[in-house]
């Protein structure tokens, strides 16, 4: 692929990472309350879901999910049960207060696997894929699958630097305010408020 084509697709890459959206806020809420290894654990799992939704494209089932009211439904309501529930356990948590405002009470695994579940329920994102990297590619360069995979690949790296980013600043406000029993109250309920407000908002998206 040329060398401009990526540069370009990477800069997009940049500003889509820092444009508000549903991710980085999971990356940003958990690592204010859980500490920065929680939000790079967080990260990573995002970004290990952009590999099933690069699949889904490539394969074409991305296009499936755009044209089945079923299959769109399903994930949708799968993903906002989920959030729900990070919610309700938000809403609920009490105070736990750390010297270096890191969370003991999840595996770094455990985060990891609800950064792969927050970005493989959302339908969006592969409709995202199959709007977005056709855009960069170029028949009379070569395999389009293997340009879609590299882009995606300059995706991934992307998402992990930017969102990594997210994770130390956000953790490191985080854990000066979880010194305190009621600025941790506050960041928890904050926190369940943004996770029904990204389920309310996957609930009323259309395909």
């Amino acid at each position: 692929m040329p060398i401009e084509t990526i540069l370009a697709f990477t800069l997009a890459s940049v500003l889509l990472a820092f444009a508000p959206g549903p991710d980085n806020l999971f990356v940003l809420t958990q690592s204010a309350l859980k500490g920065v290894k929680a939000g790079i654990f967080v990260t990573f799992g995002l970004a290990t879901g952009l590999i099933v939704h690069t699949a889904a494209v490539v394969l074409g089932l991305a296009a499936l999910i755009q044209v089945s009211v079923v299959a769109f439904t399903v994930l949708k309501l799968v993903g906002a049960a989920y959030l729900l529930y990070l919610a309700w356990g938000a809403f609920r948590a009490k105070p736990e207060i750390a010297g270096e405002g890191e969370d003991t009470g999840l595996t770094g695994f455990q985060y990891y696997r609800r950064g792969i579940i927050m970005n493989v329920t959302n339908p969006k994102v592969s409709i995202f894929f199959l709007a977005f990297l056709p855009q960069f590619v170029d028949p009379s360069v070569g395999s389009l699958t293997m340009q879609m995979l590299t882009l995606a690949f300059v995706f991934f790296l992307v998402t992990i630097v930017v969102f990594s980013l997210f994770a130390l600043l956000s953790g490191f406000l985080g854990s000066r305010l979880a010194r305190s029993e009621k600025a941790q109250n506050i960041m928890n309920k904050i926190a369940a408020f943004v996770f029904a407000g990204l389920a309310a908002k996957l609930l009323v998206s259309k395909a």
